[in-house]
Order: C-alpha cells, then sequence, then structure tokens
C-alpha cells in the first residue's frame, strides 16, 4: 500500500495522522527548509485510508525502535535484535532505510579515536586514502588529525580532498579493509559525495594559523588556483562577529564608508549589531540613512562590498595586525 508513496509524502501522512498540535512540535526540530518542503508535502498531499495511515505509522514505529537499538549498541546489534524480533529481511530492510535516511557513515572508528593516535595509525597510508578518511570527519577533529600528519603530506591530503567529489562505495570498502575496521556503511548508495573546497575551508578555519600558512604555501606553489579559491573562502562575512571589539575596528578604519553601507544592507541583525557597536553614533547614523535612500541594491554589489571587508580582513591577518578566532579549544590568557 506505501511502497509507491515517495518519503516525503509518507512524512506528511504522518504529520496528518499525528494531529496539529503534535505536529507543531515536530516543526519546533525541523529546519527552515526541512518545514517548507515538509509543508509543501502535506498541502499537497492526496486522499488517504485509513490503512495506508496505519501503514506509514507502522514503518514510523518500527524505524524509531531501529534508530533506538543503533544508538544503544550500534548496526551489527540493531540487526541482531530485529533478526530476532521480525526476521532477516525485514531487519536488513528497516536498517538499510535507516542507514540512508540517518547517512550512517563509513570510518566511524576515527571520530571516537584519539587525534594523535590516528594519524600515527594513517599517516603512512596513501594521501588519497587519508584524504577520504579526513573527508568524512567534522571539521575540528580532520584538522587535529591533519596538522599531525608529516609537513609533507599536508598539502597533498589537501589538494586530494579539494578535488574529490564523488566515490564509489568500492573504494571506500577497500580502504575500510586496509585500516582492519569494521565500519558500518551508508545503506544502498553506490555513491556519496565528500570532500571538496568547502571541506578543506572547514578544516582551515579549525586549524593553527601556522599549521594554515604552511599548508596554504605548499598549495600556492603547486596549485595557484586551488590556493586562491580557497583564501577566498577561508573568512567569510558571516565571521565578523567572531572579531574582538578592537580588531573590528582596525577593520573598519580601512573600509569606505560607501562600502560599509552597502555591505550592510544584506547584512544579518547579528552583524549589523555588533558594527554598529564598534562605529560612531555619527557615522551611524549616516549609514541608516544612506541605506534608508539606497532602495533595491543588487545581490552581487552587495556581496562585492562584503568581500571587500573580509579581503580587508584577511589582509590585516596576515600582517599580524589583528587577529581571527579559530575553532577548537580556547587558548589560555596571560594576565
Amino acid at each position: 500500500m506505501t511502497e509507491n508513496l515517495m518519503p516525503k509524502e509518507k512524512a506528511a501522512i504522518l504529520m496528518v495522522a499525528l494531529g496539529k498540535d503534535f505536529s507543531s512540535k515536530i516543526y519546533k526540530h525541523l529546519t527552515d527548509d526541512e518545514i517548507e518542503q515538509l509543508t509543501l508535502s502535506i498541502t499537497g498531499l492526496r486522499a488517504f485510508d485509513k490503512e495506508t495511515r496505519d501503514e506509514v505509522i507502522s514503518e514510523f514505529y518500527d524505524l524509531c525502535v531501529t534508530q533506538k537499538y543503533i544508538s544503544e549498541g550500534g548496526i551489527d546489534y540493531a540487526r541482531d535484535v530485529l533478526v530476532k524480533a521480525v526476521g532477516g529481511d525485514r531487519a536488513d530492510e528497516l536498517i538499510g532505510k535507516l542507514s540512508a535516511a540517518l547517512q550512517v557513515r563509513p570510518f566511524d572508528f576515527v571520530r571516537r579515536a584519539d587525534p594523535t593516535q590516528v594519524s600515527n595509525f594513517i599517516q603512512n597510508e596513501h594521501p588519497q586514502t587519508i584524504a577520504l578518511i579526513l573527508s568524512y570527519l567534522e571539521p575540528e577533529k580532520s584538522a587535529n588529525i591533519l596538522a599531525l600528519l608529516p609537513e609533507e603530506n599536508q598539502a597533498k591530503v589537501v589538494e586530494r580532498i579539494a578535488n574529490m567529489s564523488v566515490v564509489s562505495m568500492e573504494y571506500i570498502r577497500e580502504a575500510e579493509k586496509i585500516l582492519e575496521y569494521k565500519i558500518s556503511s551508508i545503506g544502498q548508495e553506490e555513491n556519496t559525495s565528500v570532500g571538496g573546497v568547502d571541506t578543506i575551508v572547514e578544516m582551515l578555519n579549525a586549524i593553527d594559523r601556522s599549521t594554515e600558512k604552511s599548508i596554504l604555501d605548499k598549495i600556492e606553489m603547486d596549485n595557484p588556483e586551488l590556493a586562491d579559491e580557497i583564501h577566498r573562502k577561508m573568512f567569510v562575512f558571516e565571521d565578523i562577529v567572531k572579531l574582538t571589539d578592537v580588531d573590528l575596528q582596525k577593520t573598519l578604519k580601512e573600509i569606505d564608508n560607501d562600502v560599509l553601507t552597502m555591505a550592510l544592507k544584506g547584512a544579518s541583525e547579528e552583524i549589523a549589531e555588533k558594527i554598529f557597536a564598534n562605529i560612531s553614533k555619527r557615522l551611524h547614523d549616516m549609514i541608516v540613512e544612506n541605506m534608508e535612500y539606497m532602495g533595491p541594491v543588487r545581490v552581487r554589489d552587495v556581496e562585492q562590498a562584503q568581500q571587500t571587508i573580509v579581503n580587508a580582513i584577511r589582509k590585516l591577518e596576515d600582517a599580524g595586525e589583528i587577529e581571527i578566532a579559530r575553532g577548537g579549544a580556547e587558548e589560555e590568557l596571560i594576565v
């Protein structure tokens, strides 16, 4: 009955079946994009009978139970329990659906292991294998491991992550065999997207400045275009809120008032408040007035103005005049 329904249609049926009170509580835990997609599915929902509703609720319950077993003891434990309860075929079906939905990723052992141990374990592997592993980890974890690798390998690994896009599951499984760990896969998918420049940016933003500079200098020599793309993305306009007031004031002295006005036209309230708190009342009033009289502006003009500010921040950081807060644990300060 429900095999022809798309996952989003099942979600819509479930929300309707739960009623508006319970559904509204679920909405609070969804992203804006998820809310939009789910709402569209509900509005476009065709009439369904009681049998379909009951099947959807039953499937949802089974998946919840499966997720509980996975969280308690992992994929293997969940399958053992489910095999006894519903049989092997149904157990594999439930775990396959949930694994794909939750994107249970390979190399899970690395996420739980100490970065030093991991770096020692993988440092002699091929840079492509190391890149694959780091691509599946949280940026901070990847950054810690990357910093512990031999310097001559760091740039090679970074370049391979940046050039990685779609990796076959066969290659991933082979890498897992090399590491001799039994890892859960991501279900029925034959390929999975990993790596890319954005992954590199997140990693380098979480790493210490000296290691970052060393890696980027090597990439600059080998691949100037990649280095330039990474530089452009390393610090985004929204990260201005991470600057100290003193560093932000130094930055704003380098920015033309017209550029600042244009940049603020598309800024969030948090960023605007941060900037307004670090300029004079006279300049604040002038910018607010100019913004009101500007009317609609082109998105690319706003983005260009914001990028001008970002470039100024990066230039000041390179000169050692300001410091951008990095990811990871906070450094101790001497008073």
